[in-house]
């Protein structure tokens, strides 16, 4: 899982130097993958720079098909999402709400047959409303049958088709298709977290070590780098994808029958079953969940069709109150933060700044999952919240996401974040909007892959 901590005991680094090596098996302890391979600058880079291989959602990704003659009516029916012209070999990004309109999920679903849809992230919630759902429709959690392996970075694409001695430029953004690596069948997708050209590889779990390892060697003359937790989590805000569990909490134990049925689920419910909560929002979870329209969704909701949450959300149109974007904090108000812990005794500090390049917490004491939020402030005045700050290595500032009220959205406006818990010191630290999402380079949709070559052609021929 994510919260793994730096290994302690002398199985565990036997572990990691395993993992280092690209085997999955992992000793007891451990708990998830390296945080770091290389350290996170240089993992951070390449993403941008060469290309880099990511394990971090292999084993804990909740995968679940939904198959049927009603599953696409039934996907329509809990989903914001119309999927209109979603066709076999298609993803769609989708989005279940409560009957607030908040966010009790999201992520991708792919049609791999007719009446078959795989999914990503939508369970535990697609399970529960399947249940009741009165349509004929069958769910089967493939949860960890099914390996998951991504790829980003200008060089993925050769570092994949040199791995699979296969052109693979056909696949589009938005598509999937199944392939071969190391003799060993295995779906690519076309997506990522990173901005950039991204894949993902998927496949039977027994073979996740032949075909990671395929990988690993083909990628070596691309400059391919492993990448750890930390480098993978930082992602998603630069390149302006708020995600669950990363930038806000799921409403999953606030509906006594939905928090029936996840305490069912205790290698699903990891994140929402106990809440740490972090950040001047303090105590406040009404304020940390989402909606759609906050988090830069409000485009996917088609209510053209009937869905959960469709009323609220049709008034919360109405308001068009909302939005999302990038948060650039002053560097001096940042140094006051860092300073403040070298004042001498009897002075508190701030709350840390500097001992982590994320806000995400590891080690909490406890089981579940650590969220922050802070305040974000117009002259005095609260106008939404700041989640998921980063150190971005690539553009060497402080970002993070701000989900605010739309009047102070324009670039360049000037705003505060307040840090720091209730009842200790805050400081309001200066932030300026930036562009969103910050990730400047081409954009995965847009990148042209007749530009990039061929290696797997140019082997056929002797090249």
């Amino acid at each position: 899982m994510w919260a793994c901590a730096r290994p302690e005991t002398d199985n565990d680094v036997t572990a990691q130097e395993t993992i280092a090596e690209g085997a999955f098996t992992l000793a007891p302890g451990l708990g998830g993958i390296p945080l770091e391979f290389l350290g996170y600058e240089q993992e951070a880079l390449a993403s941008k720079q060469t290309a880099c291989l990511g394990t971090g959602l292999n084993g804990m990704s909740p995968v679940y098909d939904i198959a049927g003659p009603d599953a696409l009516e039934f996907l329509r029916s809990v989903c914001i999402n119309s999927f209109k012209n979603f066709h076999v070999g298609q993803i769609r990004h989708a989005v279940l709400c409560n009957h607030k309109g908040q966010v009790l999920t999201e992520g991708v679903a792919a049609r791999i047959d007719d009446d078959v849809y795989r999914t990503y992230w939508l369970a535990p919630v697609l399970a529960y409303r399947l249940i009741n759902s009165g349509m004929d429709v069958t769910g089967v959690d493939q949860s960890f049958n099914e390996f998951f392996l991504q790829l980003a970075g200008p060089r993925s694409l050769e570092v994949l088709e040199a791995a699979a001695g296969e052109d693979l430029h056909d696949i589009g953004f938005g598509r999937h298709r199944m392939s071969r690596i190391a003799d060993v069948p295995v779906r690519i997708l076309r997506l990522g977290m990173a901005g950039g050209l991204g894949y993902e590889v998927h496949g039977a779990t027994a073979d996740t070590e032949t075909v990671y390892r395929a990988i690993w060697d083909a990628g070596q003359r691309f400059g391919l780098v492993k990448q750890g937790q930390t480098a993978y989590l930082m992602q998603h805000t630069e390149a302006g994808f708020p995600n669950i569990n990363l930038h806000y909490p799921l409403p999953w134990y606030e509906e006594p029958d939905m928090a029936a049925y996840f305490d069912t689920q205790p290698t699903q419910n990891f994140y929402n079953k106990f809440r740490h909560l972090f950040g001047s929002v303090g105590p406040d979870i009404e304020a940390r969940f989402v909606t759609p329209y906050q988090i830069g969704l409000g485009k996917m909701v088609d209510f053209g069709h009937d869905f959960i949450g469709k009323e609220a959300l049709q008034r919360e149109a109405e308001e068009d109150r909302w939005a999302t974007v990038t948060l650039v904090w002053n560097e001096q108000d940042i140094a006051d933060v860092v300073a403040s812990k070298f004042r001498g005794r009897g002075v508190e500090p701030y709350d840390r700044i500097d001992d982590r390049p994320y806000d995400i917490y590891f080690n909490l004491g406890g089981p579940g999952f650590g969220y922050h939020a802070d305040w974000v402030l117009a002259d005095g005045e609260q106008i939404g919240t700041s989640t998921g700050r980063i150190n971005s290595v690539y553009y060497r500032r402080m970002i993070s996401l701000g989900f605010i009220d739309k009047r102070h959205a324009a670039e360049g406006s000037e705003l505060t974040v307040l840090w720091g818990r209730p009842g200790t010191p805050q400081k309001r630290i200066r932030v300026t909007v930036g562009r969103y999402p910050y990730f400047d380079l081409v954009n995965n949709r847009a990148v042209d892959v007749e530009q990039i070559p061929r290696p797997a052609l140019g082997a056929a021929i002797g090249g």
